[in-house]
Formats: structure tokens, sequence, C-alpha cells
């Protein structure tokens, strides 16, 4: 497959690139540092240096691809806008390309609760998180509005590790058991399979680690 893959130099994106050249994707990795993280004579792999938020250069990213993969990060109190305004901006530019499959890393907290409430929307929900989870929030609500054949990952702790094939997945509520917590490789893993497999178009997704 050709894969646009956006977030490429963070510990999942990295991984994303790693395991998708593994398996003999075509991939064009986006970000602003990926001539210092990636070797620029791998084959398969075509580096990008630009910004989410720049049209033009998402578009000419995504022209072209099978599907796109997100693994868009900023910073934890919210203050940047990354999550939200470049989900957006990769949304419009997927609906001009007519690329249709995106799979895209957000956080536990915009899983349910229960049918009417999310988990970020709980009394218990820990405060420190709610302002990464409100632009994780702000990215799922303009996948949702989309059209797209979207999957939102909402991923919990991740561990800076390789994969290890050992996890557990569960729609739209947090898996049970949950560990809270999983290692960057193993949402790489989930993620690349998802783009094929197609087991939780338009739905969020709950991981851990077994």
């Amino acid at each position: 497959m050709n894969l646009a893959i956006f977030g490429a130099t963070g510990q999942v994106g990295k991984q994303l690139v790693k395991q998708a050249l593994f398996n003999g994707h075509h991939v064009k990795a986006f970000g602003r540092n990926v001539f210092t993280e990636f070797n620029t004579e791998e084959k398969n792999l075509a580096l990008i240096k630009g910004g989410v938020f720049d049209a033009g250069e998402v578009l000419d990213t995504i022209k072209g691809c099978d599907a796109v993969l997100s693994a868009l990060g900023g910073s934890f109190d919210g203050t940047d806008k990354s999550r939200s305004l470049g989900m957006k901006n990769i949304v419009t530019q997927m609906q001009k390309a007519g690329v249709k499959r995106i799979v895209a890393l957000g956080g536990m907290g915009i899983l349910n609760f229960d049918e009417n409430t999310l988990l970020i929307d709980t009394e218990d929900y820990p405060k420190e998180y709610i302002p990464v989870g409100e632009e994780h929030r702000k990215a799922y609500e303009f996948l949702k509005a989309s059209g797209l054949s979207w999957t939102f990952v909402c991923s919990p702790d991740i561990i800076n590790a390789d994969a290890t094939g050992e996890f557990i997945t569960n729609a739209n509520y947090p898996p049970d058991p949950n560990k809270y917590e999983i290692n960057a490789g193993d949402l790489a893993l989930f993620m690349l399979d998802e783009v094929s497999t197609n087991n939780y178009v338009r739905e969020r997704v709950g991981i851990s680690a077994k």
C-alpha cells in the first residue's frame, strides 16, 4: 500500500514508519524533523519536511496514497493545536484528494463510560489529562463529521518500546482487563493492521497491553 504517515517523528510515528517499511509498504513520512530521524536512502520511503497546518503540503503528501496514518502529538497542556487543527487539515485534504481511509491516534478519554458519557466527562477523570483530552475530542469530532472511513485509536499511557503483539482491543469502550498502558510498537502494529482489515471502521478503539 501507499501510506502517508503524519507525526512520523514521534515515538508511535517512528514505529509506524519502521513497521510499514518492514511489511513492504511505500511510505510518505511527514514532519518537521524527518531528515534527521530517518535514513534518506531507505527504499520505499519518501521524506516530506512540512507543517501539518499547511494545506498545500498536506494535500501533496496525501495525493496518490491508499490510506493515511496519523500519530500527531504536541504539548500536554492543550496549548498546541496540532492534534485538533492538524486533524482538521488532514481531513480536509483527504476529501480533496479522494482518499477515504484514515487510522488516527487519540486518547483514552474519548472512549465511552456509558451510552451517554465519555470518560473525559466523568467526575473521576484525572484533571491533568483534560487539556490534551479536549484536543483529542476535537480531532474525533472532525473525523466523525468527515464522511471518511476513519478509525480513532484511543490510547492509554504510551510506553516507548517495541511491539510484543500482546494487547487487547475493544470497540468504543476501554478493554477489559485494562492495564492503562500500551507499547508504542503495539499501537503501530494495531494501526497498520487496521488499515487493511477494517475491523473498526467509523469506531473508536480502546487498547491495552495484556
